[in-house]
């Protein structure tokens, strides 16, 4: 069940990414410890552990959503520093978070895809993932899968809109087998760059590397 579209054709170059030695922390405690993750463009990387080890403050590290105490992330071999830089920089990652806030307002799905920096393409995409027809709704009234795959759509809109590297955190997590199966081809055919935390390994297997988070400390696994 392939996916194709030809807004995905001419997407912006792919992006490099570099995390040096980075440290996040809530508190005292100690949650990233020395990081050093470098991601090619076009390159694939699965990043897998137990929950807790660190993996989604990491992702928000890398969107500049969470401070970190040291270290460096480069996207592009560019470093953001002030508030504007990281602003621009988010302008050019394409972000699928796991747990979707629905807000406190009733925000449709068209209103959510509309949103998208290519609305034309989220759109077309949440029509190929199966969610075309729920567009009216609002989102809090979507079961756990939909949800997933019009946040899935809402991010391949952001990369036809110029992004070049898609942070996924579990894209799978929430779908049956079939809909795991269609967002996995999906991601594995995207020609951006990728991050995507996820405990499915067949999605892990579908990605060029496999690194690991255990008590903070990452490790390539494959």
């Amino acid at each position: 069940m392939g996916f194709k579209n030809k807004a995905m054709d001419s997407l912006k170059p792919a992006s490099s990414l570099q995390v040096v030695d980075v440290v996040c922390s809530y508190g005292q405690t100690c949650v990233v410890d020395q990081v050093y993750l470098q991601i090619k463009p076009s390159e694939h990387v699965a990043l897998i552990g137990s929950n807790g080890s660190g993996k989604t403050t990491l992702l928000r590290a890398i969107l500049g959503l969470h401070n970190i105490s040291s270290g460096r992330i480069l996207l592009d071999g560019v470093q953001a520093k002030t508030s504007g830089e990281w602003h621009d920089q988010r302008r050019k990652i394409s972000w699928m978070p796991q747990r979707q806030t629905t807000g406190q307002f009733p925000l449709l799905v068209k209103e959510l895809l509309t949103s998208s920096a290519s609305p034309d393409e989220a759109f077309a995409s949440a029509g190929h993932l199966g969610v075309g027809m729920v567009l009216d709704r609002p989102l809090h009234a979507l079961s756990g899968g939909q949800l997933q795959r019009v946040f899935l759509a809402r991010a391949l809109g952001g990369l036809a809109g110029g992004a070049g590297l898609l942070l996924a955190d579990e894209p799978t997590a929430a779908l049956d087998f079939e809909g795991q199966i269609r967002v996995a081809e999906v991601l594995q055919n995207l020609p951006s760059s990728a991050l995507i935390v996820t405990h499915d390994r067949k999605m892990a297997d579908r990605c060029h590397r496999v690194v690991e988070m255990a008590g903070g400390r990452l490790r390539e696994v494959s």
